[in-house]
């Protein structure tokens, strides 16, 4: 490709509505630019990219025995609806009329679709299993779309589902999926990790991420420093540390005077009571229902444990005054003590002895309160939110943590979809039975965009060769110069000849500004044509992770390229 006809319009300075690296890295390079909020038209370079994802996608899902189809994006809201989900899934999905006043969506996800497919078309245990999927756009109403490709609400997504007639089948078929996906992101060269997850909206029991870690990473990930141990900390489980337990005689609850202190540490300044020896009350609205949560002082509440143990479609934080109205005092004086609602009790209370809380009456606290004698638990669960250092759940090791951008998600659905969708097959006893089910998902933009945040410097991007939209610039200083663009030409076909995408960058340019294109646009190699080196037979060859610059003569700069780029990818 000659770069003086190629599209794509670079920009100098950072665009002010870029927040993080890969968006501001994208839109400069010329590989996207926004058609509206969380919405982006692919330019050449990013959909190159963007291909070349696709079919290292697309040959790993063949490869585990998937079968790759095209549904429709817009989709009946009736489907919807009895599977349980157009009340349920919220504003974030779009939702259309027709003219003859039907309600559709805009597909954010195709479980029921491709569960109503397949039972469509699917009579016999000898049809299955089945590994059925698609590459296409998703849409989702964010309610704020922000940096660029990572949360956006227009983006291109692989699913997959799977259909067994046990679970043993759909074991499985999560294994290969599981095992696909390693190989996937290995074959892009991303570094990343495997954790635990929640399952969410989807649904299931069992779930994995998988990360690619990166310092602007959205989630958290938190892994063990013995084990290989891993879990989103919206999902890490939390043990009790016997260490911790408090070994002290059961006190005498008391009743102090607490006037204008209304937070944890307030208690500690004043009072001296360590946060530790504290726990806190906090609010919760689940589908309607007014309930409390406690927790250590110093401790933070995890709202997805708590929300998945109730099984609830709405968790919200409640109100001041809904507060005020069944427990008789506001925020700050809140305490299990007397409580008229169902309490749900953190594991770590159960270890602790003589602690102080709120005493639902303002400015009021006590002292010397213990789980079982002045107050009783609804249930006591894990739901505080895992902490750097924490003991980890499956060894004696300790919890680290590392922020990553989430790309693939792999789900046991089980009953959840068949079930609703009534999505039957005829055993092999001649029995009615309900088909399991998975879902397997990449977010295909957003795998581009998290290359970009864990492959990039100063200068910009550095992609990784395998999707790289080009391997190889083939740079002439001076373009006007008939000896530099003779051996820049022959040089550039030598490379297409032998199967290496390559750019000649034939524009009358300076050779700066060249050479910050280059960069900027993250072309794995460079080669440069430039009057001292052609004077010995020589060309410059860099390569864009590293900053020294090699001289090549020019006979032997075509394998020298083939083996960077092949012994690389």
């Amino acid at each position: 490709m000659k770069a003086s006809e190629l599209f794509f319009p670079t920009l100098r300075e950072v665009p002010s509505e870029a927040e993080i690296i890969s968006h501001q890295l994208l839109l400069r390079a010329g590989f996207i630019r926004k058609t509206t909020a969380g919405v982006y038209t692919y330019l050449p370079l990013g959909y190159k990219v963007i291909k070349k994802i696709m079919n290292i996608v697309r040959e790993e899902m063949d490869r585990a025995g998937g079968q790759e189809v095209l549904m429709p994006i817009i989709q009946p809201a009736e489907l919807w609806k009895k599977s349980g989900r157009w009340d349920v899934y919220g504003d974030e999905m779009f939702r259309l009329v027709d003219r003859h006043n039907r309600d559709f969506a805009l597909g954010p996800t195709h479980e029921e679709i491709i569960t109503t497919l397949v039972d469509a078309d699917v009579q016999s245990y000898r049809d299955l299993p089945l590994l059925i999927y698609q590459i296409q756009n998703k849409y989702r109403d964010e309610i704020r779309p922000r940096f660029g490709l990572m949360r956006g609400r227009e983006f291109i997504m692989k699913d997959l589902y799977s259909f067994d007639p046990d679970d043993e089948g759909l074991d499985i078929s999560y294994h290969k999926m599981y095992e696909a996906y390693n190989r996937i992101f290995q074959r892009l060269s991303l570094q990343y990790r495997v954790v635990e997850a929640d399952s969410g909206a989807i649904g299931g029991n069992e779930s994995h991420e998988f990360m690619v870690l990166a310092e602007n990473g959205e989630a958290e990930i938190v892994y063990c420093d013995t084990c290989d141990y891993a879990a989103n900390v919206e999902k890490a489980v939390c043990t009790i540390d016997d260490q911790e337990s408090v070994q002290d005689d059961i006190l005498q609850i008391e009743k102090i005077h607490t006037p204008g202190q209304r937070t944890i540490q307030d208690i500690v300044d004043v009072f001296g009571i360590p946060s530790r020896r504290q726990v806190k009350t906090l609010m919760y609205f689940a589908d309607g229902e007014l309930l409390a949560a406690v927790l250590r002082g110093d401790r933070e509440l995890n709202e997805i444990k708590l929300k998945n143990y109730l099984g609830c479609n709405q968790l919200f934080m409640a109100d001041q005054e809904s507060v005020m109205a069944v427990c008789g005092a506001g925020f700050g004086s809140l305490g299990p003590v007397g409580m008229k609602v169902k309490i749900y009790v953190d594991l770590e209370v159960t270890q602790m002895k003589n602690f102080a809380c709120g005493a639902n009456e303002n400015d009021y606290h006590y002292t010397n309160v213990n789980l079982g004698r002045d107050f009783a638990a609804e249930k006591i669960i894990d739901i505080r939110t895992a902490v750097v250092g924490d003991e980890c759940p499956h060894c004696s090791g300790h919890l680290q943590s590392v922020r990553g951008i989430e790309v693939g998600h792999i789900f046991k659905l089980g009953l959840k979809y068949s079930q609703a969708l009534e999505a039957k097959f005829i055993d092999q006893k001649g029995k009615e039975q309900l088909m399991v089910m998975g879902c397997y998902g990449i977010g295909v933009s957003r795998t581009m965009a998290a290359a970009v945040e864990q492959n990039s410097d100063a200068n910009g991007i550095i992609w990784p060769i395998p999707i790289a939209p080009y391997h190889v610039i083939v740079v002439p200083v001076n373009a006007k110069k008939e000896d530099q663009m003779n051996t820049a030409q022959a040089v550039y076909e030598g490379l297409l000849s032998n199967g290496i995408e390559a750019i000649i960058d034939d524009r009358d340019e300076r050779a700066g500004v060249k050479f910050k294109d280059a960069d900027l646009i993250g072309i794995p190699v460079r080669i440069t044509v430039g009057p001292k080196a052609l004077e010995q037979n020589q060309v410059e060859l860099k390569k864009r992770w590293e900053n020294n610059i090699e001289l090549i003569a020019v006979e032997k700069v075509i394998s020298e390229v083939k083996a960077i780029i092949y012994g690389r990818e």
